[in-house]
């Protein structure tokens, strides 16, 4: 694929390393010099410009690309991009911050086809990491729904039950299961929870931290996972 991100600071940079690390075309879009420099030094096409402008889009050569990322720190420019990369048939996802609220998200989630919001999956992971490392942030799919990857303990109440077995909350689904040394994939009834092993779930924010105690164990912490 051929992917236009606008912003090149620690979240458009990062996940312009990523896409281009699986074989994918990355131009970004910049307008500060040093961050431009930062980007070309690590081999990226990058356009220094404005990126809520159309005509500086245009020099990404927006009518060749199949997606575009609005990554900057700033809703209102990320937004107006997304509104003109839309208009070039790419997919758009537009990145909100820490002025994030329920209001917000609703008023821009249907004008583009994802929202992401790094700061909440940023807090996830920390907390994860302080927690043991157990649990991994993996998606902020919508403004209360995530998916997270949970690996299983010995201490976890479903250790030893299978897939079949496992009682979950209403509001949490297994979405793909790994045994410990193999990739995760789609689960299977007779799939049985080992230590190690690690299981992708797809649930409410507010149902993280039971999902968390039933296949990592420990008490409740404050505040959810």
């Amino acid at each position: 694929m051929r992917i236009v991100i606008i912003g090149a600071g620690r979240v458009g940079l990062r996940t312009a390393r990523v896409i281009r690390n699986e074989g994918h075309e990355v131009t970004l879009v910049e307008r500060d010099q040093e961050k431009v420099e930062r980007a070309e030094n690590e081999g990226f096409e990058v356009i220094q410009g404005d990126g809520s402008n159309e005509e500086t889009l245009e020099r990404a050569d927006l009518e060749s690309a199949e997606a575009f990322g609005a990554l900057t720190g700033d809703l209102n420019t990320n937004f107006v991009a997304c509104m003109v990369a839309k208009h070039y048939d790419c997919r758009t996802v537009l990145r909100i911050d820490e002025d994030y609220r329920e209001n917000i998200y609703r008023k821009y989630a249907d004008e583009v086809d994802e929202i992401v919001y790094p700061e909440r999956l940023g807090a996830i992971g920390a907390k994860n990491a302080l927690l043991g490392g157990n649990v991994t942030a993996i998606a902020d799919l919508a403004e209360n729904l995530q998916v997270v990857q949970f690996t299983v303990t010995r201490e976890a109440p479903m250790h030893g039950y299978t897939i079949a077995e496992l009682e979950l909350p209403a509001d949490a689904r297994v979405l793909a299961f790994g045994k410990e040394d193999e990739a995760l994939r789609l689960p299977l009834p007779d799939d049985r929870l080992e230590e190690g092993d690690r299981l992708g779930v797809l649930a409410e924010f507010d149902a993280l931290e039971n999902v968390r105690q039933i296949l990592i164990g420990g008490a409740a912490t404050a505040g959810g996972v």
